[in-house]
């Protein structure tokens, strides 16, 4: 079986996709995504929509993402989780989510980011 590595948009240090090929199968490593905005919500909409464009940058949609990381700044589920599940279903739907990790940290690469999401996705090549 042989593989082929395509970088995405590659940065200093990483690249924001990486993505391995077989025969039949494309899979989308995408790097952590963050988002702008003053409170939660607007970052994670921003965040989501960020995710969006990586995705489509490899042909693959949300419908795609078979794993997905978040790490949420300073985390409270009581408040933080409802915002985050609301945002989540507005993109992803109500069902078929993806395997998932949710961690709480105490800062993430840059103080003003409250939230950052990676994923790996999966489709079919053709």
């Amino acid at each position: 079986m042989m593989l082929q590595k395509e970088y995405i948009q590659p940065n200093e240090g990483f690249s924001q996709v990486v993505v391995v090929e077989t025969e039949t199968t494309k899979t989308l490593h995408i790097s952590g995504q963050i988002g702008a905005g003053n409170d939660l919500e607007s970052q994670t909409i921003a965040t989501f929509k960020n995710l969006g464009e990586m995705l489509q940058e490899g042909n693959a949609t949300f419908n795609d993402v078979v794993k997905m990381n978040t790490y949420i700044v300073n985390f409270n589920p009581e408040v933080d989780l409802p915002i985050f599940r609301k945002v989540r279903k507005d993109f992803l739907g109500e069902q078929n989510y993806p395997a998932s990790t949710l961690v709480g940290v105490t800062v993430l690469g840059n103080r003003n980011w409250l939230i950052e999401i990676d994923a790996v996705a999966v489709i079919e090549k053709k």
